[in-house]
C-alpha cells in the first residue's frame, strides 16, 4: 500500500502530540488522586459547583484525566478520547477565565493540590497552547482520518 508522505508526517507528529498531551493529563491527575481531600478544597474554591457535587467531582475528574491521558498515549478509542480531551481543556479554560474575571485569587489545582499556584493569564495561555495541540489531533483523527492500522500493515510488508 502506497501511503502519501503528508499522511506519514501527520501520523508521526500526531504520535508525539499524543504522548505529550497524554503525559500532561496523567501528570495533572496523579497528584489529585493522591490527595483527593485537598483537591476537593481546590474545587470548592472555584465556586462553580453546588456543595453536594464537589466531592464526586474531586474523585472522578483526576481518574478521568489519567484514563484519557493513558488512552491517548496508547492510541485507543481515538475519536472519543480526542473529543473528551478537548471538552475538558475547554472546560478548564472556561473555569479559569470565569474566576479571573470574578477577581478570585485561587489556586489552580492543575498539577498540584498545594496552595500557591494562583490562576492568572499565564495559566490560561498555557491551557490555550494545550488546546491548540489537542485541536491538531481533532484534525488528524476527524479530517485526515489517519488509521493506525495502515501504518502498522505497511511496516509488516517490509
Amino acid at each position: 500500500m502506497n501511503i502519501p508522505t503528508s499522511l506519514k508526517i501527520h501520523h508521526r507528529i500526531s504520535i508525539i502530540v499524543r504522548f505529550i498531551l497524554g503525559a500532561i493529563f496523567i501528570a495533572a491527575g496523579i497528584p489529585k488522586i493522591m490527595d483527593t481531600a485537598a483537591f476537593a478544597g481546590v474545587v470548592y474554591s472555584y465556586q462553580l459547583l453546588p456543595g453536594m457535587l464537589i466531592n464526586i467531582f474531586a474523585i472522578t475528574l483526576p481518574w478521568l484525566e489519567v484514563i484519557i491521558g493513558g488512552l491517548l498515549i496508547m492510541g485507543i478509542w481515538m475519536q472519543g478520547t480526542v473529543i473528551l480531551y478537548n471538552l475538558l481543556i475547554i472546560a478548564f479554560i472556561s473555569a479559569l477565565s470565569f474566576n479571573i474575571a470574578r477577581g478570585l485569587d485561587i489556586s489552580c489545582g492543575c498539577f498540584s493540590t498545594a496552595p500557591g499556584d494562583i490562576i492568572d493569564m499565564d495559566t490560561i495561555f498555557r491551557d490555550i497552547i494545550i488546546l491548540s495541540a489537542s485541536l491538531y489531533l481533532v484534525f488528524v483523527v476527524f479530517i485526515k482520518k489517519i488509521p493506525a492500522s495502515i501504518f502498522f500493515s505497511e511496516n509488516k510488508k517490509k
